[in-house]
């Protein structure tokens, strides 16, 4: 039987990305798609849905959501470059909220700040329309088997 990473690693190779988000649980729930961009980094979407509005008088998509869409991206970015027989661990994941998500699609990318051979650290930023106007800035520290 294969591992998780061996069916992830697979369907990366066979360019799967909705079978990747398939394979994770939570992504699927929370309908995170993504795309390798033709400069090979990944780009993260988040499609607008009703349920996604935590607060229904402004409308703002919920803090939880956009914390969990960008964990989501963070953990796909790093099992995407990586050979491993095992998943990373989350060790650390900082949020700063910059400003209210409108009910609109979501966008993330990921940047590394360094990746060690037991840790690596990575930020994370995500927007709605336009990339330098960030919904939220995230860091995050995960443990590399």
């Amino acid at each position: 039987m294969k591992s998780y990473m061996q069916r992830f690693q697979a369907l990366r190779d066979a360019g799967d990305f909705a079978g990747i988000i398939d394979s994770i649980p939570y992504a699927r729930l929370l309908g995170v798609e993504f795309a390798e961009e033709s400069d090979g980094r990944l780009l993260f979407t988040l499609p607008f849905r009703q349920a996604s509005i935590g607060n229904p008088i402004l409308p703002a998509l919920h803090g939880g959501v956009i914390g969990g869409f960008m964990e989501n991206a963070a953990l796909i970015q790093l099992m995407w470059v990586r050979e491993s027989g095992e998943p990373p661990k989350t060790i650390d994941f900082s949020l700063d909220y910059l400003r209210s998500g409108k009910p609109d699609t979501l966008h993330a990318r990921c940047e590394f700040t360094r990746q060690g051979k037991r840790i690596a650290n990575m930020q994370i930023t995500a927007w709605q329309d336009d990339e330098n106007k960030p919904v939220a800035v995230a860091r995050a520290h995960f443990l590399l088997n």
